[in-house]
């Protein structure tokens, strides 16, 4: 048993031990929030309010034949976000919920790493303020053009062949400077300039556009953390 699974237990009993436990655990409710939304949480977002009543309902039912404490209460509090999502959805179409929340965790066992999900667990993971700096600005841009980090996920490409094509069409919009400016003041990726200009399929361009805006934005930026994610396209490797 760990010092955090005794901290737990013992502050289930007690009101004055368990105020003190959900306070030393805050950095951890946060994390643990933002993982389960797929973008970064304050203590002003309605999320981390969700996160502290899953979390503080977690203390309370802890026993030990749920193993380790972190994972349990990590667990309550992803289920009771993904909740949320799917009940405001259900209310509301347009509301805008991660499709990431809903499908599987990231698979590690499917070769290359997606760089959405690995880019946000950085984020949740990293204490390092230059590249939660990185993160939270190149977000902020994602946002604009209305994605997240997580949902890159789903457009990252995973083969040799997609990877080449994906580096392609970003190097392409890298040397044409006022392209790049166009795309950031539209908000929008000019499909059929860079089908003409590269020769590359329409279809893969547009099932790959928010990687490739991402990309894009990583690269033209002042992002040297980041843009270590996708260095095979400045290098030339796939």
């Amino acid at each position: 048993m760990g010092e955090c699974d005794r901290e737990a237990l013992a502050a289930a009993g007690n009101e004055k031990l368990f105020e003190e436990f959900v306070g030393r655990q805050k950095p951890f409710i946060i994390r643990c929030a933002s993982a389960a939304a797929g973008r970064y949480i304050t203590e002003s977002d309605d999320e981390y309010s969700l996160a502290l009543i899953a979390f503080s309902d977690a203390v309370r039912c802890y026993d030990l034949e749920k193993g380790d404490f972190k994972k349990y209460a990590g667990l309550v509090i992803r289920r009771r976000i993904i909740d949320f999502y799917r009940r405001e959805s259900r209310r509301a179409p347009e509301y805008p919920v991660n499709p990431a929340v809903f499908g599987p965790e990231p698979d590690d066992q499917t070769g290359d790493r997606l760089v959405g999900n690995e880019i946000a667990e950085k984020l949740i993971q990293n204490e390092d303020s230059s590249i939660r700096y990185e993160i939270e600005a190149v977000a902020s841009e994602l946002r604009r053009f209305g994605f997240s980090f997580y949902d890159i996920a789903g457009s990252s490409p995973r083969s040799k062949k997609t990877k080449a094509a994906c580096r392609t069409a970003v190097r392409y919009i890298l040397q044409n400077p006022p392209l790049a400016e166009d795309i950031r003041r539209s908000r929008q990726l000019p499909v059929k300039i860079i089908q003409e200009n590269t020769g590359l399929p329409r279809k893969l361009i547009e099932r790959h556009r928010k990687y490739i805006i991402a990309a894009m934005l990583i690269l033209s930026g002042d992002y040297p953390q980041l843009a270590e994610y996708v260095a095979y396209i400045s290098d030339g490797e796939g």
